[in-house]
């Protein structure tokens, strides 16, 4: 018989330990459907808030490597009153170093990265998703992880560095109205395609202050309010049309963005992992 929980994973720094941890007490398992809700950069209450709301939409184990004592009894109060157990990752393993060396544990963030196989398949994640940025190489998108697709100045590029760090190679593509992407797009078998939108008011500000950064005159099409609206609008009928997954990136940070885009990333592969179980039975 086979079980689903939800396994949401919290973490101030980058949460690669975090998840290294669910890994290998998972492992011990066998016949376990997880979902994973991964919360890297957990640094503010308003985060901590968005996240919480998730949390109580999918109640499951919460794991948590979070330094901030205010934030750390925000989440572990509020899971309580939830009903929901909160586990602290390292506490047992600060306490015991904290006892022998006679020191207390520094509250710091992050953690030190071992030369390992992670190691090296974030650096091929990375040569990977800068050889395909901005639409480059299509011919080899096949072999990504991820494909981000959206209209100009959507955080494509930014997200998709972050994403590589995390060891997914991802691509990107922006969506022109007068320049329709290559037909490979809409047949990518491995790769999952993400959408990325915006609010046409955030967006025109956003091309506006890269026209000025650059000394470019600040009217054209590219920031008119009308034409702005438009290629949301085509972008939107592309993700529809071939049933992408879509991210509103309006309020949200670039880690906040690659975390929801990990958790549906995860839930996919769940999705077909339950399948092959079941193809199987």
């Amino acid at each position: 018989m086979q079980n689903r929980i939800h396994l949401h994973l919290l973490s101030d720094s980058t949460g690669e330990t975090l998840e290294n941890i669910a890994k290998a007490a998972l492992a011990q398992f066998d016949e376990v459907d997880v979902v994973k809700h991964f919360w890297p950069m957990v640094r503010s209450e308003a985060h901590l808030e968005r996240i919480l709301v998730d949390v109580a939409a999918n109640p499951g184990l919460v794991l948590f490597t979070l330094v901030n004592l205010a934030m750390r009894q925000k989440l572990e109060e509020r899971c309580r009153s939830l009903g929901l157990p909160t586990v602290a990752a390292l506490d047992a393993v600060t306490d015991a170093l904290s006892g022998i060396l006679g020191q207390q544990a520094k509250a710091r963030p992050g953690r030190q990265h071992a030369l390992d196989a992670a190691y090296f398949a974030r650096v091929e994640a990375i040569q990977y998703t800068i050889a395909h940025d901005d639409g480059l190489n299509h011919h080899e998108w096949e072999e990504a992880d991820i494909v981000l697709a959206g209209v100009s100045r959507t955080s494509k590029t930014p997200t998709s560095i972050y994403l590589a760090n995390r060891g997914y190679k991802t691509a990107n593509i922006p969506l022109v109205p007068e320049s329709p992407p290559p037909a490979a797009l809409y047949t990518l078998k491995h790769p999952m395609v993400v959408g990325l939108v915006t609010s046409a008011d955030r967006l025109v500000q956003v091309r506006r202050n890269r026209l000025l950064s650059l000394n470019q005159a600040p009217d054209t099409d590219y920031v008119a309010e009308d034409k702005v609206k438009a290629e949301i609008a085509f972008a939107r009928r592309i993700f529809a049309d071939n049933g992408w997954p879509v991210i509103d990136v309006t309020r949200r940070s670039i880690e906040e963005s690659a975390a929801a885009i990990i958790n549906l990333f995860n839930e996919r592969n769940s999705q077909g992992q339950a399948k092959m179980t079941e193809g199987e039975s």
